[in-house]
C-alpha cells in the first residue's frame, strides 16, 4: 500500500487541463471499479469568486424560497384550498436551486488544498 497507488486512483479535474496527457484510456479502464473524485482544481482567485458568489446565491435563494413559501401559505395558517400553489411551488424550487448551487460549489478546490476526507492514505492516529 503505497501512497503513489492511492494518488493514481484519485482523479481531479482542472479547468486548465486539455486532457492531452496521453493516458486517458488507461485511466478510464482503471476507474471502472470505483468512484472517481469529482473535485475541480482551479486557481485561488477563481476559487474565491466561485465560493463567494455561489454562497451568496444559495443563501438568497433559500431565504427567498422560504419567504415565498411563507407568503403562499399565509404563515402556514391557510387552509388547503386557500394556498397559492404556484407561489408555493416557486418557493420550493428556489430552495432546491439554492441547495444544488451550494452543493456543486463545494466541488471546487485549489491546488494547495488538502485531499478529500475519503482518502485513506492519511494515518488515523489523531490523538
Amino acid at each position: 500500500m503505497s501512497s503513489r497507488d492511492d494518488d493514481e486512483s484519485e482523479t481531479s479535474y482542472s479547468v486548465f487541463d486539455d486532457g492531452s496527457d496521453g493516458d486517458d484510456e488507461s485511466k478510464a479502464e482503471g476507474d471502472s471499479g470505483g468512484i472517481a473524485s469529482r473535485e475541480v482544481v482551479v486557481p485561488l482567485r477563481m476559487y474565491k469568486v466561485v465560493t463567494v458568489f455561489s454562497t451568496m446565491f444559495a443563501v438568497f435563494t433559500v431565504v427567498g424560497g422560504f419567504i415565498a413559501l411563507d407568503y403562499a401559505t399565509d404563515r402556514a395558517t391557510a387552509p388547503l384550498p386557500q394556498v397559492d400553489y404556484p407561489v408555493a411551488i416557486f418557493g420550493l424550487l428556489l430552495i432546491a436551486s439554492g441547495t444544488v448551487v451550494y452543493a456543486f460549489s463545494t466541488r471546487f478546490r485549489t491546488e494547495g488544498m488538502g485531499k478529500s476526507k475519503d482518502d485513506s492514505d492519511e494515518p488515523s492516529n489523531n490523538g
